[in-house]
């Protein structure tokens, strides 16, 4: 029996995310998830006027072949997968994971030789940068897992995170704080652990409410490249290249990270970091608001979106958000600041203007969990 929920979910992603138009031709990427929902985009894509193309992934044979890749190896798929992308002018990317750690074991120089030669040439730049894109992941066992929930509850989650928000209301809440952010030249941030202060003058700010990531819920910029300056502490897991990284706490000057710890892990957060120059420097300041979306779940797509968090984002900084800083990294860190994760204050130009996760002054407070869900 075919779940309605695909149906709808399916619609959201073609007609509000990409918004195919007739003849345009949608790339479906579909990673380990279920033949029906790929079917139901595919319906959707068709009914819209779009022409479907599809390519199916399944992790452990990704795995497989980047654990012995060669450099001549992913230049030539690169090259492949390129000239694919090129010729779309949409694409929907579905994400589903067996197992989160399934990539831990494959040589960090091979990933990074994966993320430079393969995923910045096919996404950053061409899928990114020239089609009308979204991601996201798919519910399943290990994602709720990860959330510490059965599969039949994450899955009532999902369907309500991703498909049952008012992305229309959203986007309308969200436009004081785009001004307010466009206005803006200093930020501070504090917290346990945090202090910080950074300066954000004469960049982009950029709304997100479903246009190329679902869930979504957040609106980003990014700090001019040399003025961050102290200390934050993450107090969310974060999974990045098949490693949980915990406690993250960075230390920056004029812009850098000149000292990051994560406990056991330190020594591989600093291999991390140490990939490129702009690897320790930001890429990305962003202010989260999903109402339905409350605790980590080690799903960056989920993570970033959480109520009253934000994130700060060593690496590649995006094009329409740009301080300059290019890297093959782009690591979403993240830091929830409601009460019961510690609290903490955000300041613009000295103004308070979030306090333990809720916004405080009167053009902003339609962004709290509160007046998103009525």
């Amino acid at each position: 029996m075919k779940d309605p929920r695909f149906t709808t979910l399916a619609r959201l992603l073609v007609s509000h995310s990409v918004e195919v138009q007739p003849g345009e031709k949608v790339l479906i990427e579909a990673f380990d998830i279920p033949t029906a929902f790929t079917v139901e985009l595919i319906r959707a894509v068709h009914a819209a006027g779009g022409l479907p193309l599809v390519a199916t992934y399944q992790s452990e044979v990704t795995r497989a072949l980047l654990q012995t890749a060669t450099e001549a190896q992913i230049d030539f798929l690169a090259g492949v997968d390129l000239a694919r992308m090129a010729g779309m002018q949409g694409y929907i990317g579905v994400r589903g994971s067996h197992n989160i750690a399934e990539m831990s074991d494959v040589p960090q120089d091979r990933m990074s030789l994966y993320e430079k030669h393969y995923g910045k040439p096919v996404h950053s730049e061409m899928r990114v940068k020239k089609t009308k894109w979204v991601v996201l992941r798919w519910p399943n066992p290990s994602m709720a897992q990860a959330a510490g929930i059965s599969t039949e509850a994450f899955e009532d989650f999902y369907f309500n995170v991703c498909a049952g928000v008012d992305y229309v209301k959203m986007a309308r809440a969200m436009e004081p704080l785009k001004d307010l952010m466009d206005r803006t030249d200093r930020v501070k941030i504090t917290g346990v652990g945090t202090d910080l202060s950074f300066s954000k003058k004469d960049i982009a700010t950029i709304p997100c409410a479903g246009e190329r990531n679902i869930p979504d819920g957040e609106i980003f910029t990014c700090p001019v490249r040399d003025s961050v300056n102290g200390t934050i502490t993450y107090n969310c897991e974060t999974l990045y290249r098949g490693t949980v990284f915990n406690g993250i706490s960075l230390t920056f000057k004029d812009g850098k990270i000149i000292e990051a710890q994560a406990g056991g892990d330190t020594a591989k957060l600093n291999e991390i970091l140490d990939s490129d120059e702009g690897a320790r420097y930001i890429g990305e300041w962003s202010l989260a608001f999903n109402p339905y979306i409350l605790k980590p779940m080690k799903d960056i797509l989920f993570d970033e979106k959480i109520a009253g968090s934000f994130h700060l984002t060593p690496g590649q900084a995006y094009e329409e958000a740009d301080n300059g800083n290019h890297s093959q990294i782009h690591w979403d860190m993240v830091c929830i600041q409601r009460p019961e994760y510690g609290g903490g204050d955000i300041y613009f130009d000295d103004v308070l203007i979030r306090k333990d996760g809720l916004f405080t002054l009167p053009e902003l407070v339609g962004l709290n969990p509160d007046a998103l869900k009525g």
